[in-house]
């Protein structure tokens, strides 16, 4: 894949998103947001574009853009999750995650934010100690059964 500032690309046969979204030249992410998702731009801390299309995604959405602050929202035409979304709305948000002073916050924060990341699944890092903790619980309680 080539590409340059002024130019996207469409990809539509399967790839390793995880490999793509770590690419240097990957700046944004239109997602769906679905966790894995979500998660995979966030440890290569990439800023979301988020567009949720149903089950938890608009929850997972809401969390990316008012709590996490690492993306924006696709907007549709009549303010629900399954509606309509212009060219123009959609041009709107993409300047809005690439350009500009909203853009720096929301690269930093999602730099800090996959900085974190990473620490936790590194060994000793939060989530190897949980998982553990868990382990022992279980063979606690198997072994007391």
């Amino acid at each position: 894949m080539t590409g340059s500032r002024e130019k996207g690309i469409v990809v539509r046969e399967w790839v390793n998103q995880r490999e793509i979204l770590e690419h240097e030249i990957v700046m944004g992410f239109v997602s769906h947001c679905g966790w894995n998702s979500v998660l995979e731009s966030i440890c290569a801390a990439v800023p979301i574009l988020a567009w949720p299309l149903a089950a938890e995604q608009p929850l997972n959405a809401k969390f990316v853009v008012e709590e996490m602050k690492v993306g924006v929202r696709v907007e549709t035409c009549d303010g629900s999750v399954k509606g309509f979304v212009k060219w123009e709305g959609l041009q709107k948000k993409v300047k809005e995650l690439m350009e500009g002073v909203k853009m720096k916050e929301m690269r930093k924060k999602v730099e800090e934010i996959s900085e974190d990341a990473v620490k936790a699944v590194e060994d000793g890092g939060s989530s190897w100690r949980s998982l553990t903790e868990l382990i022992v619980e279980i063979q606690t309680k198997s072994i007391s059964a």
